[in-house]
C-alpha cells in the first residue's frame, strides 16, 4: 500500500514538472527573440547614422576648398566603421530570432533616417509651416513604431538551432522545394519581361529584388546560426551545407544590389524605399514561414496581430517616404544651408547611395 501510495504521489508531481519545463523553454525562446530584435534595431540605427555621416563628409568636401579625397577624412572612416558594425549586428540577429521577426525591423532604418533628416534641417520655419510640411513624417514614424512594437510582441517564438542537419532537412522538405520551383518560374518570367520586353515598371524590378532578397535572408539565417553555434563550441563548419548557403548568400546579395542600382537610375529613391520595403518584407516572411516553419504552433490571434503589425509598419514607411522631396539631381539628408559654399556641389554626387537597406 505504501509503495502504491508513493507511486501515485510521483505521478501527480509529473504535470507541474512538465509545465515548468515548458515555461522555461518558452522564456528562453522569448529571451532569444528579444536579443535578436535588439541586435537588429541597433544594427539598423547604426547603419543609418553611418550613411548620413558619409554623406555629410561628401557634402563638406564638395562645398569647401579642401583638396583631400573623401577616404582620407576621419568622418568617412568613422562612417565606414559604424556601417560595418551595424551590418554585423543585423547579421548576428538572424542567429537568435526568427527570420519573420528580423526582416520587418528594417523599418527602423527608415524611421532613423527621417528623424536625422529633420534634426539637421537648418532652415527657419514657422511652427505651423513646420507641422504642415512634416505631419506625414510624424504620423509615419508613429505608425512605424507601433507596427514595430506589435512585430516584436507577437513574433513567432522559434528557437530551433541552426545545425547542419536541421538546415539540410529544411532545404529538402517538399514545401520549400515547391516554393523554390514557383519562385524560380516567377523570377524567370519577370526577368524575361524586364530584359526582352523592356518592362521597366518599378514593381517588376523590385519584385526581382524581393525574390533574390528572400533567398538572401534564408541563407543569412542559416550561415549566421551555424557560425554562432560553432563559436559556442558546437562546430558546424564541417558540414557542406554551410558553404552552399554561404555561396548562395553572396551571389543573391550581389545580384540584388545590381537590380537595386538599375532601379535607382530610373525611379526616385523614396519610391524605391517604400515599395521595396513592402515587397521584400512580404516575400521574405513568406520564405521564412515555409523554410523555417516560423509560424508552426502559433495561435491565430498571434498570427493576426503579427500581420497587423506588418501592415501598420508598411503604412508608416509609406507615409515617411511619401513626404520626401524628389531628390533629383541630389538632395542630402542634411540641409544645404548648413554647408559652406553650397554652390560648389557637383553633379557627380547625384547618384548617391539610396537609403534602402538590403535584407541582410
Amino acid at each position: 500500500m505504501d509503495g502504491a501510495h508513493s507511486a501515485t504521489l510521483q505521478l501527480q508531481q509529473l504535470p507541474p514538472t512538465s509545465s515548468d519545463s515548458s515555461m522555461s523553454e518558452g522564456s528562453f525562446s522569448y529571451k532569444e527573440n528579444l536579443i535578436g530584435a535588439l541586435l537588429a534595431i541597433f544594427g539598423h540605427l547604426v547603419v543609418s547614422i553611418a550613411l548620413n555621416l558619409q554623406k555629410y563628409c561628401h557634402i563638406r568636401l564638395a562645398g569647401s576648398k579642401d583638396p583631400r579625397a573623401y577616404f582620407k577624412t576621419k568622418t568617412w572612416w568613422l562612417g565606414l566603421f559604424l556601417m560595418l558594425l551595424g551590418e554585423l549586428g543585423v547579421f548576428a540577429s538572424y542567429a537568435f530570432a526568427p527570420l519573420s521577426l528580423i526582416v520587418p525591423l528594417s523599418a527602423v532604418s527608415v524611421i532613423a533616417s527621417s528623424i536625422i533628416g529633420i534634426i539637421f534641417i537648418k532652415e527657419k520655419w514657422k511652427p505651423k509651416e513646420f507641422l504642415r510640411r512634416y505631419v506625414l513624417s510624424f504620423v509615419g514614424c508613429g505608425l512605424a513604431v507601433v507596427g514595430t512594437y506589435l512585430l516584436v510582441t507577437f513574433a513567432p517564438n522559434s528557437h530551433e538551432k541552426m545545425t547542419g542537419e536541421n538546415v539540410t532537412r529544411h532545404l529538402v522538405s517538399w514545401p520549400f522545394l515547391l516554393y523554390m520551383l514557383v519562385e524560380i518560374i516567377l523570377f524567370c518570367l519577370l526577368l524575361y519581361f524586364y530584359k526582352e520586353k523592356n518592362a521597366n515598371n518599378i514593381i517588376v524590378i523590385l519584385l526581382l529584388v524581393a525574390l533574390l532578397g528572400s533567398m538572401t535572408v534564408v541563407t543569412v539565417k542559416a550561415v549566421a546560426g551555424m557560425l554562432v553555434l560553432s563559436i559556442q563550441g558546437n562546430l558546424q563548419l564541417d558540414y557542406p551545407i554551410f558553404y552552399v548557403m554561404f555561396v548562395c548568400m553572396v551571389a543573391t546579395a550581389i545580384y540584388q544590389a545590381a537590380f537595386l542600382s538599375q532601379a535607382s537610375q530610373m525611379y526616385d529613391s523614396s519610391l524605391i524605399a517604400s515599395v521595396g520595403y513592402i515587397l521584400s518584407t512580404t516575400v521574405a516572411i513568406t520564405a521564412g514561414a515555409i523554410f523555417y516553419l516560423d509560424f508552426i504552433g502559433e495561435d491565430v490571434l498571434h498570427i493576426c496581430m503579427f500581420a497587423l503589425g506588418c501592415l501598420i509598419a508598411f503604412l508608416g514607411v509609406f507615409l515617411i517616404t511619401r513626404n520626401r522631396k524628389k531628390a533629383i539631381p541630389f538632395e542630402p539628408y542634411i540641409s544645404m544651408d548648413a554647408m559652406p559654399d553650397q554652390w560648389l556641389l557637383f553633379k557627380k554626387f547625384s547618384n548617391s547611395r539610396i537609403h534602402y537597406v538590403l535584407q541582410f
